[in-house]
């Protein structure tokens, strides 16, 4: 369970539907956990107003913002802009919890004979693979700008991880045959 989620949408008046008139749409705001990336729909408390990227506490106790998590979302739910800003939230969560992203890193082991887990990690490969671990067994990573140096071959580690994070939460992209491996998320059930 989440405790605490960063808006990527406010909707004022709720979901525009046909046939509904604005006073019987409800506020809703769609949002992302800190800790699984969890993608929510949150019902906001009354006369409350919600700002993109803020962070709000949803978990169990006294709630300020927000009146009740209302439901998991999955990608395909999620409107235009939370769309747009869960990139730049994603990463945000990413640099915030920088100690967190280096251990994997430092610990990424094989998930079987042949694939490892750096190599779930878009743009990593067995040389970038190989290329870590030698780097991890000289010193253990100190901070992304540690693997960036003593990694040169490897692009910015944040940008893979939040592509990563990504192909989680929109698990019908990766056509690599990778979705059953689940890193960083706890996405919903796939729809059927």
């Amino acid at each position: 369970m989440e405790d605490y989620a960063i808006i990527l949408d406010y909707l004022p008046l709720g979901y525009i539907q046909e046939g509904m008139s604005n006073f019987k749409r409800k506020p809703v705001a769609q949002a992302i956990g800190k800790e699984e990336f969890t993608l929510l729909e949150l019902t906001p408390q009354e006369g409350v107003d919600i700002e993109i990227h803020q962070k709000v506490y949803i978990g169990s106790g006294k709630r300020d913002e927000i009146s009740r998590v209302s439901r998991r979302l999955n990608y395909d739910d999620l409107t235009a802009t939370a769309r747009v800003e869960l990139k730049y939230v994603i990463e945000e969560i990413i640099k915030a919890k920088e100690d967190k992203f280096v251990q994997f890193f430092n610990e990424a082991g094989p998930v079987s004979t042949r694939l490892n887990q750096l190599e779930l990690l878009p743009g990593i490969g067995k040389k970038h693979m190989w290329d870590i671990i030698k780097a991890r067994e000289e010193k253990p990573f100190e901070s992304f700008e540690d693997i960036k140096s003593r990694v040169p071959m490897l692009s910015d580690p944040v940008k893979i991880l939040v592509k990563r994070v990504l192909l989680e939460l929109d698990a019908d992209k990766d056509k690599r045959g990778k979705k059953k491996y689940i890193l960083f998320t706890r996405p919903p059930a796939r729809r059927r």
